[in-house]
This record gives C-alpha cells, sequence and structure tokens, in this order.
C-alpha cells in the first residue's frame, strides 16, 4: 500500500506507520455509536447551584488564587470565519446575473446584513476603506470589500481578528474580548493573565501584530500583565485521507493527503500546557463588558466547584497511591467507592470489582489517577451542540460523556429517545485539572478513546475523498476524565456563527 517513498512522507510529519494503517483501518470499518444509558439531567448528573452555592464556590476559587493556583485560559482560535459569510458569497455570486433588489429578496441573510449594515462593528472602517477606493457606497461593495483582499478581507481572516464589538473608544475583536474577560477570572495572586490561543500557521503574525499594538492599553486599563502563548495544531496529529474505495487519496503529484483531524488533535496541544486550572472556552463567545457578569461569575463557580471535587479527590488519591491494599479497610474503600460513583460519576460495569478488595483497589486507584474537568451545560433553547449524557465506556464502566449527535445511533427507537429526554447542551465551557496530588502533570493522550473519532466526506481537486476527525477535544479526547456537569446560565453562550449573528442584541454596543 505504501511505497518506501510514502513512508518518508509519514515521517517527516511526526506521524508513525502503524497509526496510519490504524486510520485506514477505521475508514474500512467505521467508528461504532457511543451507548447512551440515559441523559444527565438536573439532579441526575447535572449539578444546579443556589444564590448560596454560587457564592461559596466563587469565594473558594478567589481564595485559591490569592494562595497560589496558576490560573490558564485556553481558547482554540484557528477556525477560518468564511463560514460566518456563506449568505454573503452566496449573494456575491448573484450579482451580475441579477438586480440588487432581486437578490435581497431571494437571500434573507445577505438583507439582514445590508438593513443592519450600520450597527456592524466594522462598518466605519468598511465604508472608509471603499470610499478611499473611490468606489460606490452599494450594497454590493458593502458585501464585496467586506470579504475580500481589496476590503477587509474577512472572508479570509479568523474569527479572533474581526471586529466584533463597537465601544465609545473603539471596536474590539473577539482576541481582545477574551483578554478582557481573562483579566476577570484568569490572573494569579500576583495580577498575570495567563491565556494560549491555538491559530493557524497563516495567521500567527496576525494575532501577534494586533497583541503588540493593543497590549499596553489594556494592561494599564486592567492593572494586569498579559502573558500570552500562540500554538498550531501539530502535523503529526493530521489523519491520511481516503478515496471512495478507502484506498489512500494521493495529490497530483502522488504525494498522500493528509488533512488536520479537527479539535480534537488540540488534545496535543492542550498537553504542552503547564498550569493548575485551565479554562477551556471557543473563540466566539464572547459579549460586551456589559453583559459580562454571568460570564465571570460562572467561570469562577466552575472552578471552585472543580477545586472543592479536587480536594477530596486528592486525598483518596494519596491514599491510594502511597498505602498497601492491606492497609486500607474496607470503610474507607466503601467511602472512596461512593465518591467515585455520586461525585465523579464514574459507576463500575458490574459488582464483580467489589468481589475481591484488591480487585476494588486496583479499580479504584486506575479511576482516581485521571485528570478532572467540570463542563458547563445550558439548557436547551433550540441552540446546537453536544449533549451531557451517561454513557458506557469502552471498558464497560458508565460515566458523565459530552455526545454529539453523530455519536448516537438514530436507528435504534431505544438510543433516539434517550437523546430526546435530553435537556441541556454543551456551550464548550470548561475547567480543567491535568495534575495529580503531587502536582505532576498527567500525560492527557492516555486518557482518550480513539473509538470515537468522526468520518466525513469531502473533496479535492474535484475528487471525493473520506476525511477523518480524532475524537474531539471535550468529547473523546477527553472520555477517560473524571467529570462533573454544573448548570449555566443561558446567558453565558453567545457564539457568532452567522455575520448576522452580530446584530443580536448580546453583541451590540
Amino acid at each position: 500500500m505504501f511505497s518506501t517513498k510514502d513512508k518518508k512522507q509519514i515521517e517527516s510529519r511526526g506521524s508513525e506507520l502503524h497509526t496510519v494503517l490504524v486510520q485506514i483501518e477505521n475508514f474500512k470499518t467505521g467508528f461504532p455509536y457511543l451507548q447512551i444509558i440515559d441523559a444527565a439531567t438536573v439532579g441526575n448528573g447535572i449539578i444546579r447551584l443556589n444564590e448560596n452555592d454560587l457564592e461559596k464556590v466563587v469565594d473558594l476559587y478567589e481564595e485559591k488564587v490569592e494562595h497560589g493556583i496558576r490560573p490558564l485560559k485556553f481558547i482554540p482560535a484557528s477556525g477560518a470565519a468564511s463560514r460566518m459569510f456563506k449568505d454573503l458569497y452566496e449573494a456575491l455570486e448573484s450579482y451580475g446575473k441579477s438586480n440588487s433588489n432581486d437578490i435581497l429578496n431571494t437571500n434573507k441573510g445577505a438583507k439582514q446584513y445590508i438593513e443592519g449594515f450600520e450597527n456592524f462593528a466594522f462598518a466605519a472602517e468598511l465604508k472608509s476603506v471603499i470610499q478611499k477606493n473611490e468606489a460606490e457606497l452599494s450594497d454590493k461593495n458593502k458585501i464585496d470589500f467586506l470579504l475580500n483582499e481589496k476590503g477587509l478581507n474577512y472572508g479570509s481572516l479568523p474569527k479572533g481578528l474581526l471586529k466584533f464589538h463597537k465601544y465609545k473608544n473603539g471596536e474590539r475583536t473577539p482576541f481582545e474580548e477574551h483578554l478582557v474577560e481573562g483579566a476577570s477570572y484568569a490572573k494569579d495572586g500576583n495580577g498575570k493573565v495567563r491565556l494560549h490561543f491555538t491559530v493557524s500557521p497563516e495567521h500567527q503574525k496576525g494575532f501577534e501584530e494586533l497583541l503588540k499594538e493593543i497590549v499596553a492599553n489594556y494592561e494599564n486599563e486592567l492593572g494586569v500583565t498579559f502573558e500570552l502563548a500562540f500554538s498550531q495544531q501539530k502535523p503529526s496529529t493530521d489523519t491520511i485521507a481516503v478515496d471512495m474505495k478507502n484506498e489512500p487519496f494521493r495529490e497530483s503529484d502522488g504525494s498522500l493527503l493528509f488533512r488536520p483531524a479537527g479539535h480534537g488533535a488540540l488534545i496535543e496541544n492542550l498537553n504542552d500546557i503547564n498550569a493548575d486550572i485551565i479554562f477551556i472556552k471557543n473563540i466566539d463567545n464572547v459579549v460586551p463588558d456589559r453583559l459580562k457578569k454571568p460570564t465571570v461569575d460562572y467561570k469562577k463557580a466552575l472552578a471552585g466547584v472543580l477545586l472543592k471535587t479536587q480536594e477530596k479527590l486528592f486525598f483518596y488519591q494519596k491514599e491510594l497511591n502511597e498505602k498497601h491494599p492491606v492497609a486500607l479497610d474496607s470503610a474507607f474503600l466503601a467511602a472512596a467507592s461512593a465518591f467515585l460513583e455520586n461525585t465523579l460519576n464514574t459507576k463500575p460495569e458490574s459488582s464483580q470489582y467489589y468481589t475481591e478488595k484488591e480487585q476494588l483497589y486496583h479499580y479504584l486507584k486506575e479511576k482516581y489517577n485521571r485528570p478532572l474537568r467540570v463542563c458547563g451545560m445550558v439548557k436547551n433553547e433550540g441552540e446546537p451542540g453536544g449533549g451531557p449524557f451517561w454513557a458506557k465506556n469502552s471498558d464497560g464502566t458508565v460515566s458523565l460523556q459530552v455526545v454529539e449527535s453523530s455519536q448516537i445511533d438514530i436507528e435504534s427507537v431505544q438510543q433516539q429517545t434517550m437523546a430526546k429526554h435530553a435537556t441541556h447542551f454543551n456551550p464548550v465551557d470548561l475547567v480543567c485539572a491535568v495534575k495529580n496530588y503531587k502536582g505532576e502533570k498527567y500525560n492527557l493522550s492516555e486518557f482518550t478513546d480513539p473509538a470515537t473519532g468522526f468520518i466525513s466526506k469531502k473533496s479535492k481537486d474535484g475528487k471525493e475523498l473520506k476525511a477523518q476527525e480524532l475524537p474531539g477535544l471535550w468529547n473523546g479526547a477527553m472520555s477517560n476524565w473524571n467529570t462533573l456537569f454544573v448548570e449555566v446560565p443561558i446567558e453565558t453562550f453567545n457564539p457568532v456563527k452567522t455575520v448576522n449573528d452580530l446584530l443580536r442584541e448580546q453583541h451590540l454596543g
């Protein structure tokens, strides 16, 4: 299947032949569905904080920060913004074939964009660019100059570098909003705010140039010091593409085609980070300052829940790691089992683990020695997103998992019925702890479930192909973590999927 030249290409990417062969086999066999056992709901896997609870866990987090906890905020920011402008690209293609009125009457997205044009944070800059080019301020040019190189080139930029929000003293990009937001909950006791952005290679310079331009002003305004890092998805995590017969897809020069393997590949970037707790949030889920308070409060709350849970987890972890099974009495093992099942939300496959003390000890030791995450969950009001479920894992245990709809067998009436009982969805709002009780970092790649990948159909140079994504970052890539779900308000979820989302009240100044 692979020539010597192919093998050299694979090695040059930092990949292994064995890994590529496994990927090809995945195309042939497909990935199994995840067996969901029940929907996670409030009281059944999802924690709802009352006002008193919220205050206590926020206070706990703030106290821990003052005593030396080092937080960091991790923001996947490599995605291109081009999908935001689907309707505008279609409208631009129609100009020359139809008159302006016909286009706007048939393209609702383009019509909404034109009608709301003055409200966009980028409107003033765009009008200035159009006028500098001595072009007419027409509907067509408002679209053309927004998307293409002669104007703002937004169609080729990442979301993080687009102007989202208007303020009295200027406009802000999502990149800037994450800096401001991070200063509210991700700073340490010395006022240092650590943020890590994953970016695409072609756009890292743009982020660095913007940072250089703005960082001093924000540090002075917010009274903090920013420490930013950028990383790129590693080529070694790319997956091979195949044709429709599951043979390696080849470029016109005969070389193998590898494709980025989705956000699940970022587990390697996350693995390189050294922090006590890590906040994870998508680049486009930001709001203006006037609406930030619920986000800040609940970010601190999620971190407080994590740290409160971690204290007891570390106690059990230390005992299990440092004491011989003989020295642990049955009362301790029963308490550890109850905490694992009722708080860390991992249930054993059957009672077989409990038949012998040593079996139970090894089971508990394995499950306690894992990373910990607390995931915010929003009540579902029609927004898209993966859902919180109890699901069966590859080792037979049952635990809380974030499950995408594509992972559920819709041909199964039972699975479909369970899926319909979901009350919440995943807004990508996580706080993670990636160290053990000794302060040693886990190797996060050891806690993924490789059987939870995705296969999709794409095309290249007019030829159909199949692409493979690694298990999603908050799905299969964190499948074997200890997991808690906490309900967070809908006000904390304000993503921008289309340009017209910026006309929603949550994004207007």
